[in-house]
Protein backbone atom coordinates (compact mmCIF):
# COMPACT_ATOMS: atom_id res chain seq x y z
CA UNK A 1 0.00 0.00 0.00
CA UNK A 2 2.86 2.31 0.67
CA UNK A 3 3.32 5.41 2.54
CA UNK A 4 1.39 7.56 0.93
CA UNK A 5 1.26 10.83 -0.70
CA UNK A 6 3.42 13.28 1.25
CA UNK A 7 2.10 15.14 4.21
CA UNK A 8 3.58 18.69 5.06
CA UNK A 9 2.01 21.62 6.76
CA UNK A 10 0.02 23.15 4.24
CA UNK A 11 -2.53 20.11 5.00
CA UNK A 12 -5.11 19.53 7.15
CA UNK A 13 -6.89 16.69 7.71
CA UNK A 14 -10.72 17.58 7.99
CA UNK A 15 -12.92 14.67 10.15
CA UNK A 16 -16.48 15.03 9.77
CA UNK A 17 -18.83 13.50 12.31
CA UNK A 18 -17.30 10.46 13.78
CA UNK A 19 -19.92 10.46 16.37
CA UNK A 20 -21.53 7.88 18.32
CA UNK A 21 -25.11 8.39 16.84
CA UNK A 22 -23.67 7.54 13.56
CA UNK A 23 -22.54 4.39 14.35
CA UNK A 24 -24.20 1.34 14.77
CA UNK A 25 -26.46 1.56 17.87
CA UNK A 26 -26.43 4.92 17.19
CA UNK A 27 -29.68 7.12 16.14
CA UNK A 28 -29.09 7.69 12.89
CA UNK A 29 -26.56 4.83 12.37
CA UNK A 30 -24.66 4.61 8.68
CA UNK A 31 -23.88 1.11 7.62
CA UNK A 32 -20.53 -0.09 8.72
CA UNK A 33 -19.88 3.81 10.18
CA UNK A 34 -17.51 2.41 12.85
CA UNK A 35 -15.12 0.70 10.79
CA UNK A 36 -14.03 4.61 9.59
CA UNK A 37 -12.46 4.78 12.92
CA UNK A 38 -9.41 2.81 12.63
CA UNK A 39 -8.73 4.33 9.27
CA UNK A 40 -9.09 7.97 10.67
CA UNK A 41 -6.99 7.50 13.73
CA UNK A 42 -4.07 5.88 11.86
CA UNK A 43 -4.32 8.62 8.99
CA UNK A 44 -4.74 11.24 11.74
CA UNK A 45 -1.58 10.09 13.26
CA UNK A 46 0.50 11.28 9.64
CA UNK A 47 -1.09 14.55 9.93
CA UNK A 48 0.25 17.06 12.25
CA UNK A 49 -3.24 19.43 11.44
CA UNK A 50 -6.07 17.84 12.35
CA UNK A 51 -9.66 19.41 12.52
CA UNK A 52 -12.72 17.50 14.04
CA UNK A 53 -15.87 18.23 12.94
CA UNK A 54 -19.25 17.33 15.62
CA UNK A 55 -22.71 17.48 14.88
CA UNK A 56 -24.96 19.29 17.65
CA UNK A 57 -28.22 19.90 17.42
CA UNK A 58 -30.76 21.37 19.84
CA UNK A 59 -33.55 18.88 20.67
CA UNK A 60 -36.17 20.41 18.75
CA UNK A 61 -34.47 20.87 15.55
CA UNK A 62 -36.65 21.49 12.73
CA UNK A 63 -34.35 18.68 10.05
CA UNK A 64 -35.91 16.41 13.01
CA UNK A 65 -38.81 14.66 11.72
CA UNK A 66 -40.00 14.35 15.26
CA UNK A 67 -40.93 18.16 15.58
CA UNK A 68 -43.10 17.80 11.76
CA UNK A 69 -46.65 16.48 12.71
CA UNK A 70 -47.50 13.52 9.99
CA UNK A 71 -43.63 13.34 9.06
CA UNK A 72 -41.64 10.32 8.84
CA UNK A 73 -37.73 10.09 9.19
CA UNK A 74 -35.89 9.99 5.66
CA UNK A 75 -38.82 11.96 3.94
CA UNK A 76 -37.51 14.93 1.61
CA UNK A 77 -39.45 18.38 2.28
CA UNK A 78 -38.54 22.26 1.15
CA UNK A 79 -37.84 24.28 3.31
CA UNK A 80 -37.70 28.37 3.20
CA UNK A 81 -33.26 27.42 1.94
CA UNK A 82 -34.03 24.61 -0.61
CA UNK A 83 -34.21 20.89 -0.33
CA UNK A 84 -34.11 19.33 2.87
CA UNK A 85 -34.23 15.37 4.33
CA UNK A 86 -36.15 15.09 7.73
CA UNK A 87 -34.21 12.66 10.22
CA UNK A 88 -34.40 10.66 13.35
CA UNK A 89 -33.65 12.92 16.16
CA UNK A 90 -29.39 12.51 16.46
CA UNK A 91 -26.85 14.02 17.63
CA UNK A 92 -28.09 16.36 20.39
CA UNK A 93 -26.36 18.86 22.40
CA UNK A 94 -24.64 16.72 25.58
CA UNK A 95 -25.88 13.48 24.73
CA UNK A 96 -24.14 10.43 24.54
CA UNK A 97 -25.06 10.05 21.21
CA UNK A 98 -23.49 13.63 20.03
CA UNK A 99 -19.86 12.34 21.45
CA UNK A 100 -17.08 11.39 19.50
CA UNK A 101 -16.83 7.53 18.82
CA UNK A 102 -14.88 6.58 21.79
CA UNK A 103 -12.44 4.62 19.66
CA UNK A 104 -11.58 8.63 18.19
CA UNK A 105 -7.83 8.91 19.63
CA UNK A 106 -7.11 12.40 17.95
CA UNK A 107 -5.69 14.54 20.96
CA UNK A 108 -3.61 16.87 19.22
CA UNK A 109 -6.82 18.30 16.88
CA UNK A 110 -6.49 21.57 17.04
CA UNK A 111 -9.94 22.98 16.33
CA UNK A 112 -13.61 21.02 17.13
CA UNK A 113 -15.92 22.58 14.71
CA UNK A 114 -19.74 22.44 15.65
CA UNK A 115 -22.52 22.26 13.24
CA UNK A 116 -26.28 22.26 13.46
CA UNK A 117 -26.55 23.97 16.47
CA UNK A 118 -29.10 26.57 14.90
CA UNK A 119 -32.31 25.55 15.18
CA UNK A 120 -34.17 26.09 12.27
CA UNK A 121 -31.05 25.67 9.60
CA UNK A 122 -29.66 21.99 9.33
CA UNK A 123 -25.76 22.15 8.20
CA UNK A 124 -24.38 19.76 6.59
CA UNK A 125 -21.14 21.41 5.19
CA UNK A 126 -18.42 22.03 7.29
CA UNK A 127 -18.01 25.57 5.72
CA UNK A 128 -21.66 26.28 5.09
CA UNK A 129 -24.81 25.93 6.37
CA UNK A 130 -28.03 24.60 4.42
CA UNK A 131 -28.60 27.81 2.62
CA UNK A 132 -25.08 27.85 1.67
CA UNK A 133 -24.53 31.40 2.37
CA UNK A 134 -24.00 31.57 6.55
CA UNK A 135 -20.64 30.64 6.98
CA UNK A 136 -18.96 28.13 9.65
CA UNK A 137 -15.55 30.11 10.00
CA UNK A 138 -13.45 27.37 8.82
CA UNK A 139 -12.59 28.52 5.54
CA UNK A 140 -11.32 31.36 7.15
CA UNK A 141 -9.63 29.56 9.98
CA UNK A 142 -7.79 27.61 7.36
CA UNK A 143 -6.77 30.42 4.96
CA UNK A 144 -5.37 31.86 7.93
CA UNK A 145 -3.22 29.33 9.19
CA UNK A 146 -1.99 28.81 5.68
CA UNK A 147 -3.43 25.46 4.87
CA UNK A 148 -4.06 24.52 0.92
CA UNK A 149 -5.06 21.10 0.69
CA UNK A 150 -7.99 19.56 3.03
CA UNK A 151 -8.41 15.78 3.16
CA UNK A 152 -11.48 15.19 3.84
CA UNK A 153 -12.98 11.54 5.79
CA UNK A 154 -15.63 11.03 7.84
CA UNK A 155 -19.68 10.15 8.03
CA UNK A 156 -21.60 10.61 5.98
CA UNK A 157 -19.97 10.12 2.62
CA UNK A 158 -23.26 11.13 0.41
CA UNK A 159 -23.90 13.71 3.26
CA UNK A 160 -21.63 16.24 5.18
CA UNK A 161 -18.69 14.69 3.68
CA UNK A 162 -20.02 15.78 0.09
CA UNK A 163 -21.18 19.07 1.02
CA UNK A 164 -17.82 19.77 2.89
CA UNK A 165 -16.07 18.75 -0.03
CA UNK A 166 -17.80 20.57 -2.59
CA UNK A 167 -17.35 23.79 -0.54
CA UNK A 168 -13.90 23.38 0.55
CA UNK A 169 -13.43 22.94 -3.15
CA UNK A 170 -15.70 26.06 -4.53
CA UNK A 171 -13.06 28.11 -1.62
CA UNK A 172 -10.44 27.45 -3.51
CA UNK A 173 -8.47 24.65 -1.58
CA UNK A 174 -7.35 21.59 -3.06
CA UNK A 175 -9.82 19.01 -1.72
CA UNK A 176 -8.93 15.26 -1.59
CA UNK A 177 -11.60 12.34 -0.40
CA UNK A 178 -10.16 9.10 1.02
CA UNK A 179 -13.08 6.59 0.26
CA UNK A 180 -11.76 4.18 3.07
CA UNK A 181 -12.46 6.93 5.38
CA UNK A 182 -15.59 7.36 4.48
CA UNK A 183 -19.21 5.37 4.43
CA UNK A 184 -22.32 6.70 2.99
CA UNK A 185 -25.94 6.64 3.84
CA UNK A 186 -27.29 5.77 0.23
CA UNK A 187 -30.72 7.48 0.06
CA UNK A 188 -31.76 6.56 -3.75
CA UNK A 189 -28.34 6.43 -5.62
CA UNK A 190 -26.62 9.31 -3.22
CA UNK A 191 -23.47 7.53 -3.16
CA UNK A 192 -22.74 7.02 -7.00
CA UNK A 193 -24.20 10.34 -7.34
CA UNK A 194 -21.75 12.00 -4.97
CA UNK A 195 -18.66 9.89 -6.42
CA UNK A 196 -20.04 11.91 -10.27
CA UNK A 197 -20.78 15.20 -8.21
CA UNK A 198 -17.06 15.48 -6.32
CA UNK A 199 -15.03 14.27 -9.56
CA UNK A 200 -16.74 16.59 -11.83
CA UNK A 201 -16.30 19.81 -9.65
CA UNK A 202 -12.33 19.11 -9.36
CA UNK A 203 -12.20 16.82 -5.80
CA UNK A 204 -9.61 13.97 -5.67
CA UNK A 205 -11.37 10.86 -4.46
CA UNK A 206 -8.77 8.27 -3.50
CA UNK A 207 -9.29 4.77 -2.25
CA UNK A 208 -6.21 4.60 0.86
CA UNK A 209 -3.92 6.96 2.05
Amino acid sequence: MGAGPTIDDRDVLLVVDVQTDFCPGGALPVAEGDAVVPVVTRLAERFRHVVLTQDWHPPDHRSFASVHAGRAPFEAVTFDYGPQVLWPDHCVQDTPGAAFHPGLVIPHAALVLRKGFRRDIDSYSAFFENDRRTPTGLGGYLRERGFDRVVVVGLAFDFCVRWSAEDGRAAGFDVVVVEEGCRGIDLDGSVAATRDALVSQGVRLIDTW
